[in-house]
């Protein structure tokens, strides 16, 4: 078979740099020649090769999805893998695969997915690796990957015909194995031991009705079997089942933007008992009740207050853990449970030590990321059937529960406002001036706030002692008010900067006023801290969540 094995020169490609969530291009950088195979070859190369290794491969169905894969199952080939177990149609959501490497004790895997971020040939498209925990790979490794794009000269690929990956079972590629499996039975199996099906069951039978928008993207085929065939959810729940190339042209982020008629049909007359939506790799969700969004940081909150009403958190958690930007909404749960509560930085890697550890169970991201310790990758379907048993425990209506929990726990107002697209010398000088005033700040007063720290935050991992620096300004007020701002690296183009704003409202507050104005006061210092207009140009940010 050696004589069908290629050794093929190339040269390093610039900007082949992972970020907290792999390496995402615009489809057509991908698709130059050898760009795919470079990279390919430095994750083989950085992580001692793959010679009699077991890898997963899967992804979303996005535009250039299936040749992605043909290229990496040729190359795992030439470089002597064992074993790569595929998703049918090379189809796997991100936290499938994670629970599939996890089972099948598989040496790591190779995610193919920009997230949220549109698909098609003039969109984005995205490639990251996983490690043995099914978690993101860490910074030691996407450093060495990166480090090896840079020095790149050849890479191996065998010369051989497409794998009909359509079909499952087993076929070779030389020596060896490619097995195609189903890419949903081994997660569903998973959710069926954590979440009590009979109950949620029964709920659905007495009329419960809900809505679930897939958004044209890999959870689809999840969600059917999971709601409409094992829980008994009435055909038709699930909207937008079919993943698409280009996500039906729509923007698969389960936010109220992108997900607008779904919203509109939970605030209006006709609106089900729940509504949730996913986004293109299936790690990230949206639940609404009828008359009721419910924000990410607040659904991690309930969750971990109600965790135990499934039977696979029954006997309670070790821990909640969130990521900075995240309202501190989990750490009041957290307290009250007499638990620990972990601050980290964006990027669900930083969660996995503290999950492999076993110090927390329950972790998310304001970003509507949320997960626990069943896999090491955040999972928006699994976030929906938690909320499903909760909601079949308790027998109260979402908008219910939340008032419960507001009034036990004070509510914290909370939203995003996203500047997308800025040029990004403009948007790394924004937060330059940030940091150059942080010393300055404290007893400084912008409208009706006045600042009582700020910094820009470090972290200090608690397992592993690694300190990553530099993630994010945080601008503390005195009324316990909270600001914060970052450059997002999820976008293919220029910069984004996000800016998060959070004010606690305590048991007894009214929590029934609008976000926005809730938040006013803090929105308007946000403006006068950081001159937002002057930096990017706009007068209001391009999406709020």
């Amino acid at each position: 078979m050696t004589d069908r094995i290629h050794t093929v020169p190339t040269e390093p490609f610039d900007g082949q740099k992972p970020g907290t969530s792999g390496l995402r291009k615009k489809t057509r950088v991908f698709m130059q020649p050898r760009y795919v195979e470079a990279f390919t070859q430095s994750i083989f190369d950085a992580i001692g090769g793959v010679a009699g290794k077991t890898l997963v491969l899967g992804g979303d169905g996005r535009y250039f999805n299936d040749r992605a894969a043909q290229v990496i199952l040729r190359m795992a080939a030439a470089n002597g893998a064992a074993r790569m177990i595929v998703g049918q149609g090379a189809l796997l959501s991100t936290p499938a695969a994670s629970n599939l490497i996890r089972r099948r004790g598989a040496d790591g895997g190779i995610i193919l997915s920009a997230s949220h971020n549109p698909g098609g040939e003039d969109e984005d498209f995205g490639m990251k690796f996983n490690g043995p925990n099914g978690g993101p790979a860490s910074e030691t490794v996407t450093d060495a990957i990166f480090e090896r794009t840079r020095t790149i000269r050849e890479y191996r690929i065998m010369d051989a015909q497409d794998v009909d990956l359509s079909r499952l079972g087993e076929v070779r590629l030389g020596d060896t194995v490619v097995e195609v499996v189903d890419p949903v039975a081994d997660y569903a199996d998973l959710m069926a031991q954590l979440f009590d099906f009979a109950a949620i069951r029964s709920m659905f039978a007495r009329g419960f009705a809900m809505r679930f928008d897939a958004m044209h993207a890999v959870t689809g085929p999840y969600a059917r079997e999971l709601l409409e065939n094992r829980l008994g959810a009435a055909p038709g729940t699930v909207v937008n089942a079919t993943p698409l190339p280009d996500f039906g042209g729509g923007h698969p982020d389960p936010n109220p933007v992108w997900a607008s008629d779904l919203v509109d049909l939970m605030m209006g007359p006709n609106a089900p008992d729940f509504a949730a939506a996913s986004d293109g790799d299936g790690d990230r969700n949206m639940i609404l009740g009828r008359g009721i969004y419910v924000t990410p940081s607040d659904s991690l909150a309930v969750l971990a207050a109600n965790a135990t009403h499934a039977p696979g958190y029954a006997r309670g958690l070790a821990g909640v853990a969130r990521s900075m930007p995240t309202s501190r909404a989990a750490d009041r749960v957290a307290a009250a449970l007499g638990i620990e509560a972990y601050e980290t930085p964006t990027g669900w890697k930083f969660f996995g030590n503290l999950l492999d550890a076993g110090r927390v169970t329950l972790c998310g991201e304001e970003s509507a990321g949320t997960g626990s310790d069943h896999v090491r990758e955040k999972d928006g379907l699994w976030a929906v059937l938690l909320w499903l048993n909760i909601l079949a425990a308790r027998d109260q209506p979402v908008d219910a529960i939340m008032t419960d929990h507001w009034a036990r726990f004070g509510r914290d107002f909370y939203s995003r406002h996203d500047y997308e697209a800025v040029p990004t010398e403009r948007a790394n000088a924004l937060i330059d001036r940030l940091r150059g005033m942080l010393e300055f700040l404290p007893g400084q007063k912008f409208g009706e706030l006045t600042v009582a720290q700020a910094d820009d935050f470090s972290y200090v991992d608690p397992v592993d002692g690694s300190v990553s620096q530099r993630q994010g300004i945080r601008v503390l007020f005195t009324d316990d008010s909270r600001v914060v701002f970052r450059l997002s690296g999820t976008g293919t183009e220029g910069a984004t900067l996000r800016v998060y704003l959070e004010r606690h409202a305590g048991p007894h507050a009214d929590h029934a006023q609008d976000p926005d104005q809730a938040l006013g006061p803090v929105i308007a210092a946000a403006e006068a801290v950081a001159q937002i207009r002057e930096h990017t140009g706009r007068d209001r940010p391009d999406v709020t969540t």
